[in-house]
């Protein structure tokens, strides 16, 4: 679960050809920009964060730099694209975003 917080001003309009990596999220389409996570929703853009903290249990792989996982910029930290969905490392585990 997401939470709904509209990223206010945003005149870029994200798409296949808008530089920006995009990285399929559940059921839609998140685009990484200026260290963000932004989805399309109801005519604007949202930022697309996790609800609370969901630890991703039973995650024996460690992530690292040649893990060989696509890496997305997050805020002040790196996460993780593996098994279709995004991983953050949060102390001794890892979280799922």
């Amino acid at each position: 679960m997401t939470t709904h917080l509209e990223h206010t001003g945003h005149d870029h309009v994200h798409g296949d050809d808008c530089g920006h990596q995009a990285v399929n999220h559940g059921d839609h389409v998140e685009y990484a920009h200026d260290g963000h996570l932004h989805r399309r929703h109801d005519g604007h853009w949202d930022e697309c964060e996790p609800a609370g903290h969901t630890v991703h249990e039973g995650h024996d792989h460690h992530h690292s730099a040649d893990c060989g996982h696509q890496t997305v910029p997050h805020g002040d930290h790196i996460d993780y694209l593996h098994d279709g969905h995004r991983h953050a490392e949060h102390g001794d585990h890892y979280d799922d975003h």
